[in-house]
C-alpha cells in the first residue's frame, strides 16, 4: 500500500512499504532517511517529489502536453526552473511572455536566427517547503540596466537553475571560448542582483530547441535547456526512463546534442580577477 503526503503546489513525499524500491532514486540532502511505523517497524521514505508540466512539439506537428511526478533533485529540477513568469522572449511576432510561448513558436537565438521551440517545461517554486533544496524556494532578480544599457531592459526575474552568458577575463584561458554560462545566482550582490523569496508558490519555466541555444530574455543572453554531459547526470534504468519521458520528442540523452558553450561557476574566475 502506498500513501502520499501532499505538500503545496504539487510537491509530495511518497511513503512506501516496499523499501527495496528506494535505491532507484537519489535522495535530496535534507530528505528524511526513514521513519518508524506505529507497529514499531522501520519504514523507508521516498524523496520529495515535484510535479512538472511538459508541452512538446511532435514530428507530426501536433503539440502534446502532460504532467509528471519526478524526484525533487537537481538533474530534474534543472530542466524546469530557469525563467519566472513574465520573462519576455524575442520571437518573430515580437516580445512574448514565456508563459504565452508554445511549442512551434519561433524564438530568436543569438547567432542562429529564429529557432523553433520544441519543448516547454514548467513547475512551481514553493518557498519554505520542507525537504527540498533551499534554493528551489528562491528567485533571482536582476535590476534593469544592471548589466549595461537595456541589459535587462526591464527587471529580469529568474528561477533557481537559470544560467546566463558571461564574458570575463580568464574564460578563454580556461575554456578556449570567449563566453561561458554562469548560474545567475552566482551574481547575487544584494544591490543590482538580489535574491527573492516569493510569498507563495510561483510558476517557473524552461525552453528547449533542436540544439542548445543562447536566447534573449529581457535583453539578456540566457541558455536554453541542456542537461550537460550524459555521464554526469547519474541516471540509470527506471530513473533515466522517467527523465526521457519528460522529453517525448527525444529518444536518448545524446539527442540533446553538444552544449553550445562551456559552463563555469563565477568562483572559477576568481584567480583571474586578482590584481
Amino acid at each position: 500500500m502506498t500513501t502520499n503526503a501532499r505538500l503545496p503546489a504539487g510537491l509530495a513525499v511518497e511513503e512506501l512499504t516496499q523499501p527495496a524500491r528506494m535505491d532507484r532514486f537519489p535522495r535530496p540532502e535534507h530528505a528524511p532517511s526513514g521513519s518508524t511505523r506505529t507497529d514499531g517497524r522501520s519504514q523507508r521514505t521516498m524523496p520529495l517529489m515535484r510535479k512538472v508540466e511538459v508541452a512538446c512539439l511532435g514530428s507530426n506537428g501536433n503539440v502534446t502536453d502532460a504532467a509528471r511526478l519526478v524526484p525533487a533533485v537537481p538533474v530534474f529540477e534543472d530542466a524546469f526552473s530557469a525563467f519566472a513568469r513574465g520573462t519576455l522572449l524575442q520571437t518573430d511576432r515580437g516580445l512574448v511572455a514565456i508563459e504565452d510561448l508554445w511549442p512551434g513558436d519561433q524564438v530568436r537565438s543569438v547567432g542562429n536566427g529564429f529557432q523553433t521551440l520544441l519543448w516547454r517545461g514548467s513547475t512551481m517554486i514553493v518557498p519554505h517547503a520542507q525537504g527540498q533544496d533551499a534554493t528551489m524556494g528562491r528567485l533571482t532578480r536582476i535590476a534593469a540596466d544592471a548589466l549595461g544599457i537595456a541589459r535587462p531592459m526591464h527587471d529580469l526575474v529568474l528561477g533557481p537553475r537559470a544560467r546566463m552568458a558571461h564574458r570575463a577575463p580568464g574564460i578563454r584561458a580556461m575554456t578556449g571560448k570567449e563566453i561561458a554560462l554562469i548560474p545567475a545566482r552566482d551574481f547575487i550582490d544584494g544591490n543590482n542582483v538580489i535574491e527573492l523569496t516569493p510569498p507563495a508558490a510561483v510558476p517557473v519555466f524552461h525552453l528547449a530547441f533542436a540544439g542548445h541555444e543562447c536566447i534573449i530574455a529581457n535583453g539578456v543572453e540566457m541558455e536554453s535547456y541542456h542537461p550537460g554531459p550524459a555521464h554526469a547526470m547519474g541516471l540509470r534504468h527506471d530513473l533515466l526512463d522517467l527523465f526521457l519521458s519528460c522529453f517525448p520528442h527525444l529518444n536518448s540523452v545524446e539527442d540533446f546534442g553538444l552544449p553550445v558553450l562551456p559552463r563555469l561557476r563565477l568562483t572559477d574566475l576568481d584567480l583571474f580577477n586578482v590584481a
